[in-house]
């Protein structure tokens, strides 16, 4: 039994009476090797909430999960129409369909994981506050559910790659480090982002612009490797840098015979090995730099 010392205990300060009674700060921040101990043993329940919350995202509508591919499919239709047969944009490009359906499809995941993370905190403070977890699992969470929808559609894109005359090829074996290392990279994103969200909620309003914009510069319906031949060296070497070209030219020269390596940057492996973990590793970091702070206020 603990013995009261009475009046003595006011004189403490607030951190000393603590450290008598040995009382500490509820939900304070482990240090980062036991933060990501203790998120690994979560890994169980970061796919069950995934797949939990992509079955009930779908519950509600007549086609169910139909929709992960359909609107990928009435996305890539409506920028066929407009990059393609408006604005002529399939210039250079073999197998346009191809082309743009990959883009689409890749760039949805990134761009998915991004808006779900930057609301994951804020919108789920009612699971904060009623249970105690490393907070990372929710934007890890939605990214797993993003890989898990793309991972549906990608059966669909396969289909349309040799329906417009692709063969199939072992490069088609570079799908599964391209999607794991795109992971990493939309994982890492995911968490920096949901930190920001949590604090500014009006970035979830703020965000799809963003995305829209950085999907414009992706080369998801257009040819960079066209844009960039007459373009000064400066531009060419800023648009090539982007992750989001990168992982859309990593997964067409995988899927595609039509896409060369000589289209690809150059030292494209090594660009994108570097773009995941600097993204991966930093958002990580930048999140759990801030988890006491997660659900209070």
């Amino acid at each position: 039994m603990t013995e009261y010392h009475g009046g003595a205990d006011t004189a403490l300060s607030s951190a000393a009476l603590a450290e008598r009674y040995g009382l500490a700060v509820s939900g304070r921040r482990p240090p980062i090797a036991e933060y990501t101990r203790r998120l690994w043993g979560r890994r169980h329940f970061i796919v069950a909430f995934a797949t939990a919350r992509l079955t009930a995202t779908y519950t509600a509508a007549r086609l169910g999960q139909v929709w992960q591919v359909v609107t990928p499919l009435l996305n890539a239709a409506v920028y066929y129409l407009i990059f393609g047969l408006l604005l002529g944009t399939n210039r250079g490009i073999p197998n346009f369909i191809a082309y743009l359906c990959t883009g689409v499809f890749v760039f949805q995941f990134t761009q998915s994981a991004v808006l779900s993370g930057t609301r994951s905190i804020a919108d789920n403070l009612g699971l904060i506050r009623a249970l105690h977890f490393p907070r990372a699992c929710l934007p890890i969470a939605f990214t797993v559910i993003q890989l898990q929808e793309l991972l549906f559609s990608m059966g669909v894109l396969g289909v349309i790659i040799l329906a417009t005359g692709e063969p199939f090829t072992l490069r088609w074996l570079l799908v599964l480090p391209i999607l794991f290392l795109q992971s990493v990279f939309n994982a890492g994103l995911a968490m920096f982002m949901a930190r920001i969200g949590a604090k500014t909620t009006d970035m979830a309003q703020l965000m799809p612009f963003i995305m829209r914009t950085w999907m414009y510069t992706s080369g998801v319906f257009w040819s960079v490797t066209t844009f960039t031949r007459h373009a000064p060296h400066w531009v060419a070497v800023i648009l090539n840098a982007n992750p989001a070209l990168i992982f859309n030219n990593l997964m067409r020269y995988a899927l595609m015979d039509s896409v060369s390596a000589s289209s690809l940057p150059a030292h494209v492996w090594l660009s994108t090995v570097a773009w995941s973990l600097v993204v991966g590793v930093g958002g990580y970091f930048f999140f759990w730099r801030a988890e006491e702070e997660y659900g209070r206020g």
